[in-house]
């Protein structure tokens, strides 16, 4: 029971289908008892006729068929509440599954961002696809198996008793005998099960991150490489599998040995009987298959074990994502004011990802409604962390990031992140028309708001020159489109949620010098009367800010405006220099 121990917590998503499952359970009732039924009325002609002959009388053709209209009619009826069991009990675990579909995407909005940053994404998605279907498939396929099998065993039992005790008792050793063959063999190949479970989620992992990265492997020649990296994953999946499905295998052949040797004593044994005439020759043929109907359910359960077995370590995986922390939620969350100016503090500011490994430490920075802050300065200086930091992905270890006087840890992170507009490095569009990845900044927005935006990102040009214009189909990831274009559908996307902050992380390092005046030119028209944080390597693009702050191991180590920096022949400086001193 511990290896199948999460399988029962899916009783939870069973529970709004109760009446429906007690439906399938009194169908599956009937199911069994016509399916027991069967033996002992089978045997009833068997016994009329042996009766008649031993006797000389002549053979009572009535009662024959009689018994046999009643062998129909079980037969019909095993039939017929069996295909209702299946089809109800197929709409209870499909609505139950997408309940538990529903949760998972709840919960993956609801989980932190350090989450996923700490966590290879395909193996996440295998999780949420993958792993729910496995627990599907054996919902569905063995659910009503199991208790199918658990009642023919019992009412199998119950029948022989009732033919003769002395015979059920010799034979019922089968069962302890098969409940421990199973329970041996399940505690030595759930490892495996478990294990193949997680290496599919790490082949998925690593089919994905290397399909988006396909042009990245062929140009540096590493196909040969990637196929290596691929036969270990497919190895570790291989292995694993092969033992669980070996280990579990032996468990079919070992349970049945039981119930042929048992199907040798019964039938010496019962020969004696009825020679004895403790019992007549219909009820030895029925007992004969009431012992089948008790090997043929525990054969199921065995060849059923494999399945569940996936089925228990995929839900464990499910329910490891359920069972995560989510983003906290402040107590007392102070409501979004009417009217944002757009001021912005970091007040004696500490952040670490990891515990005793500070990257910030006492930031302090004040930024006023409508300015543009730059930030500039080596890898790993912290300046991706300081956009984290304001959106609210991270929260600070100490200190308070205030907007317009409101440390942002009091208010509902939606409302946090509702005020910023954000045009990030990657630039990310999902498959749909162009006007629906720029309404996704907005929405609720219109045609002419989206042409508007479009216009402002100097990216409605290079819409009306393809066939479709606006209704042109984006692939996956914006295959179809160029990087620059991409980028320039991005800050459409920014324009149109009309951010009170503005965030720019690297937003022109995707385009080439003419783009990158054409965006520079929208992004000036766009930070008008916005606090804008500018991230760049490329210092051209923030000569106009008013503020550039220059990091370096979480610390700004020198601020002011471009002018100011250069007369100080600092960091900055040398910076600039390095960049554009051949140029002038």
């Amino acid at each position: 029971m511990n290896a199948f121990s999460s399988l029962r917590r899916l009783g939870y998503y069973l529970r709004p289908y109760k009446f429906k499952f007690i439906l399938v359970m009194v169908l599956v009732i009937a199911t069994v008892g016509f399916n027991t039924a069967l033996p002992y009325v089978t045997g009833l002609p068997t016994t009329e006729i042996s009766r008649n002959l031993s006797n000389g009388d002549p053979i009572n053709f009535d009662y024959i068929k009689q018994t046999v209209i009643a062998i129909i009619v079980i037969g019909v009826g095993y039939g017929g509440s069996r295909l209702a069991a299946g089809l109800l009990m197929t709409g209870v675990v499909q609505s139950a599954m997408k309940d538990l579909r529903e949760d998972i995407s709840h919960k993956i909005n609801r989980l932190p961002v350090s989450y996923f940053d700490t966590r290879q994404q395909g193996n996440v998605f295998s999780r949420v696809t993958n792993d729910v279907d496995v627990v599907s498939g054996a919902l569905q396929q063995s659910l009503v198996q199991l208790v199918n099998a658990f009642l023919s065993i019992v009412l199998s039992v119950s029948m022989m008793f009732y033919i003769n005790v002395y015979m059920a008792l010799a034979a019922i050793i089968m069962i302890p005998a098969s409940y421990f063959i199973s329970r041996f063999i399940i505690s030595r190949s759930q490892k495996y099960f478990n294990g193949m479970q997680n290496a599919l989620g790490e082949m998925n992992g690593f089919v994905q991150e290397h399909m988006t990265g396909f042009n990245v492997t062929k140009l540096f020649g590493q196909e040969k490489a990637t196929a290596e990296n691929f036969k270990e994953v497919n190895r570790s999946v291989k292995n694993n599998g092969f033992r669980a499905q070996f280990i579990s295998g032996l468990m079919m052949p070992l349970v049945q040995s039981t119930a042929y040797l048992t199907y040798i004593v019964i039938a010496v044994v019962g020969s004696l009987f009825v020679l004895s005439g403790a019992i007549v020759v219909g009820q030895l043929q029925a007992f004969i298959q009431y012992i089948w109907q008790v090997s043929q359910p525990m054969g199921n359960i065995t060849q059923l074990s494999a399945m569940l077995q996936s089925a228990s370590a995929s839900s464990r995986r499910v329910f490891e994502v359920l069972d995560e922390e989510e983003e906290e939620a402040s107590e007392d969350e102070v409501p979004l004011p009417e009217h944002i100016r757009g001021d912005v503090e970091f007040d004696h500011v500490s952040f670490s990802y990891k515990a005793n490994e500070p990257l910030i430490e006492d930031l302090n920075l004040s930024v006023n409604a409508g300015e543009t802050v730059a930030i500039v300065g080596p890898t790993g200086a912290g300046k991706t962390t300081i956009i984290n930091l304001l959106m609210r992905f991270y929260d600070v270890d100490e200190g308070a990031i205030k907007i317009d006087g409101i440390d942002t840890k009091q208010m509902n992170r939606s409302d946090v992140r509702s005020l910023f507009g954000m045009v990030l490095q990657d630039a990310w569009l999902y498959g749909g028309t162009i006007a629906d990845n720029i309404r996704f900044g907005k929405l609720d927005a219109t045609d002419y708001e989206v042409v508007d935006a479009a216009k402002t990102a100097n990216v409605d040009h290079f819409i009306r020159t393809i066939p479709e214009g606006y209704n042109m189909e984006i692939a996956s990831e914006g295959d179809n489109i160029s990087l620059g274009q991409k980028q320039l559908l991005t800050i459409a996307r920014a324009v149109i949620s009309d951010p009170a902050i503005l965030i720019l992380d690297e937003a022109t390092s995707s385009v080439d010098t003419r783009l990158e005046a054409l965006i520079q030119k929208a992004m000036d028209q766009v930070m008008k009367g916005r606090t804008s944080f500018v991230i760049a390597h490329r210092l051209s693009t923030i000569r106009d800010a008013d503020l550039i702050l220059v990091m370096d191991h979480g610390s700004i180590i020198e601020q002011g405006d471009h002018e100011t920096l250069l007369a100080k022949n600092g960091f900055y400086a040398n910076l600039y220099n390095s960049q554009f001193a051949h140029q002038e």
